[in-house]
């Protein structure tokens, strides 16, 4: 079963917009580049950088409970270590994340953002090594069927943006669903080897839609309704390194 990457995408901050990528180097026991680095705690979540342990998401500024956090578009920058974030009403800002004065500002400036929304008080964590600010401790790599997206909208009669699933790669030309049955199989993505570990369950951020940063989908009972389970996607982990670019094959092996 073959099919072909269509896109790539990261998201630096955990819960804000993705960044489409033209390429991407995949290593092997690592997590995929430039993703949830950084998260925004509303409140204290009890995290510790030097004994770093899974948080639950709504700890942080997510679209499960703060849809308007997806009005903010984010650009990261990687060698500069900057966040460039923009909103229609508050504007753009640059800030240095290696910093403490830097994510000091992004959190004053999103608080203005979603003031009334959260309850505060802000604060940009940064992962440690090896780790990242992902809802699954399985979620290193993310894969999504398009093809099982345009099957949902060809059940239910409505367009569906896959950018509400905020996958990192997204591949056509497999049957629609099949990739829920790839855990414990292995894939050949590009240049890279790929070993699939779970099914993505959705949750209520799939309601969100991308662009207007309103809930106007209830993607979940959709999935619950057509299908029996809330799952799309599939959790990978990098056993081979290797680049993946748009266009390339993804093959099940």
């Amino acid at each position: 079963m073959t099919g072909r990457v269509v896109s790539l995408a990261r998201h630096p901050m955990k819960g804000f917009t993705s960044e489409p990528l033209d390429t991407v180097q995949l290593s092997a026991g690592a997590h995929f580049p430039g993703d949830r680095l950084y998260a925004v705690e509303d409140g204290p979540s009890g995290f510790d950088p030097d004994s770093p342990e899974h948080i639950r998401k709504m700890a942080f500024t997510v679209l499960a409970k703060l849809p308007s956090v997806a009005a903010v578009r984010t650009k990261w920058d990687e060698d500069e270590g900057s966040l460039t974030a923009w909103h229609p009403d508050f504007g753009e800002i640059t800030c240095d994340l290696d910093g403490e004065a830097g994510r000091n500002m992004f959190a004053v400036w999103l608080s203005g953002v979603l003031a009334g929304q959260v309850g505060g008080p802000l604060k940009v964590v940064a992962a440690p090594n090896g780790y990242r600010f992902m809802d699954s401790r399985s979620g290193y790599v993310s894969v999504i069927n398009l093809d099982s997206v345009r099957d949902l909208e060809a059940k239910t009669g409505r367009q569906i943006d896959p950018a509400r699933f905020r996958g990192n790669i997204m591949v056509e030309g497999w049957p629609a669903w099949s990739e829920l049955d790839m855990a414990g199989r292995e894939l050949l993505i590009g240049g890279a080897r790929l070993g699939g570990l779970k099914p993505i369950e959705r949750c209520v951020a799939t309601h969100v839609d991308p662009h207007s940063a309103e809930r106007d989908m209830d993607v979940v009972s959709m999935l619950r309704e057509h299908y029996g389970h809330f799952n799309c996607g599939l959790y990978v982990e990098v056993l081979g390194s290797g680049r993946v670019q748009p266009g390339d094959e993804a093959r099940l092996v």
